[in-house]
């Protein structure tokens, strides 16, 4: 794998996008895309399509020249990963893709979900963390372990019922020169932290003794979900009188993110007019 494509002058006639994952239903992608398109004058289509992991090699293969880009969800991040061409950092890092620019010298990969946990805790006024936690170890907790990170923290604890699955987190974490260590999900009490990132899905089962443990120590919650709320986790902290927001800010600036890759091949390269794109999309997903 090579490091981040340079610019290139992208294909015009690349028209068609879409967002793919198993389930599907429910995304949100094709609101908040075609509200950017419709911003930025570009009569792009974006649709989405149930692909499962299994499927998902051929189903990349049968695209034709008509095709620009993907968004990948779950559970295709990793497969996306391993079909890249190329990867930018955050991807290498976390060894999940949910972008794919698509052009002629192949299928270039970015992880964009780092970018919406950061853009989302700063909308809240988090610029800094010093100390973090991070609720559940699957996939989205290695992203959210790069944006903590990314904003500073020293030291990142992983609360997970699979202390074994915390391993890859702590060796990622040393790679970045941040401390990770691992608690159980049912601990009696948890050390403070100014932030907590809770990655689990949105109708897992939570005890309400293990929620409020987490909600006494937990500073900040930024909760992933978006389609089922409020929480578990979301309910300890209001319980707690604590702030804490939901997932639909990190789903909004990472597809910001995703744009601006489909429209220029450059993640860092902010769009025209990015301040109206961003209204409109932001307007389109609380209508949805």
């Amino acid at each position: 794998m090579q490091g981040q494509p340079g610019r290139r002058v992208l294909t015009p006639a690349r028209h068609r996008l879409a967002v793919w994952g198993d389930p599907i239903a429910h995304s949100r992608s094709p609101r908040l895309h075609g509200a950017a398109y419709g911003v930025l004058g570009l009569d792009w289509e974006y649709d989405r399509r149930q692909v499962s992991e299994a499927r998902f090699d051929t189903a990349l293969r049968g695209l034709d020249g008509s095709w620009r880009g993907l968004s990948l969800t779950f559970p295709l991040k990793g497969a996306a990963f391993r079909a890249a061409a190329t990867l930018d950092r955050r991807a290498e890092l976390t060894g999940a893709v949910n972008t794919l620019l698509l052009q002629d010298d192949g299928a270039h990969g970015f992880n964009t979900d780092i970018g919406g946990i950061v853009a989302s805790l700063r909308d809240e006024g988090i610029t800094a963390v010093v100390r973090a936690r991070i609720v559940g170890a699957g996939a989205t907790a290695t992203s959210a372990l790069v944006a903590l990170a990314e904003l500073g923290a020293t030291w990142i604890e992983i609360a997970a019922r699979r202390p074994e699955a915390v391993a890859p987190l702590v060796d990622l974490g040393a790679s970045l020169g941040v401390a990770v260590a691992a608690a159980s999900f049912d601990a009696p009490s948890f050390a403070p932290v100014d932030v907590t990132i809770a990655t689990l899905p949105g109708d897992a089962p939570v005890a309400d003794a293990a929620a409020d443990a987490l909600a006494q120590a937990g500073g900040f919650l930024l909760d992933v979900v978006y389609g089922h709320w409020p929480t578990a986790l979301a309910s300890a902290w209001e319980r707690a009188d604590a702030p804490s927001t939901w997932g639909l800010g990190m789903l909004l600036h990472q597809a910001v993110l995703q744009v601006r890759i489909f429209v220029s091949g450059q993640v860092e390269v902010p769009l025209d007019d990015e301040g109206a794109v961003l209204a409109a999309m932001r307007l389109a997903v609380v209508e949805d």
